[in-house]
């Protein structure tokens, strides 16, 4: 099996995540990472999935998520020609003994404090999966509280996009959407 990024523009309307999810299920395909958020156009949204599947049974679900009128356009985003960030909130204890060193760890890291409390600093990050683990890993022994992750984003380099209709797919592969 092997790790697949789907960019999916869909029509923004009420149920087409509960649709495109259930597709998956209904597969026996669990979802990595799963993020929507709104476009450049007030009525498409823009899916980010990550699936770990071969590639017949993406192709397979791909074909399905076609027969769906709410998709819009499906592109498989290649980690070697996107950019991919994920976005980490993670609220660590901090005493005065530790806050010192927490926060050297923050700017090794080039994240940023948001949030102080008497007891604890709330850390944003961004970055791939391996800099987010890494940073985890830094400041688990000073007690982390609360921990949460974005799905992962990403677009592909270069000035073209997902919603041009005259760029090329190059060596991302678009998957056509047959009406």
């Amino acid at each position: 099996m092997s790790r697949h990024m789907l960019s999916v523009l869909v029509e923004n309307k009420p149920g087409v995540l509960a649709r495109i999810a259930s597709l998956f299920s209904r597969r026996s395909f669990n979802i990595d990472s799963l993020a929507v958020g709104p476009t450049e156009d007030p009525d498409v949204s823009r899916m980010t999935i990550v699936v770990n599947v071969d590639l017949l049974p993406l192709e397979q679900v791909t074909k399905q998520l076609n027969k769906l009128v709410e998709v819009i356009k499906i592109v498989e985003l290649d980690p070697a020609v996107s950019v991919q960030r994920e976005l980490l909130l993670v609220k660590v204890a901090a005493d005065r003994a530790s806050r010192s060193h927490i926060l050297e760890t923050v700017q090794l890291f080039r994240a940023k404090v948001v949030d102080v409390a008497p007891d604890a600093v709330t850390i944003e990050a961004t970055g791939n999966a391996d800099k987010l683990e890494a940073l985890l890993r830094v400041l688990e022994p000073y007690g982390i509280r609360e921990l949460v992750q974005s799905g992962l984003v990403g677009v592909k380099r270069g000035s073209s996009s997902i919603t041009d209709r005259s760029s090329r797919p190059g060596p991302t592969t678009v998957i056509p959407i047959a009406r």
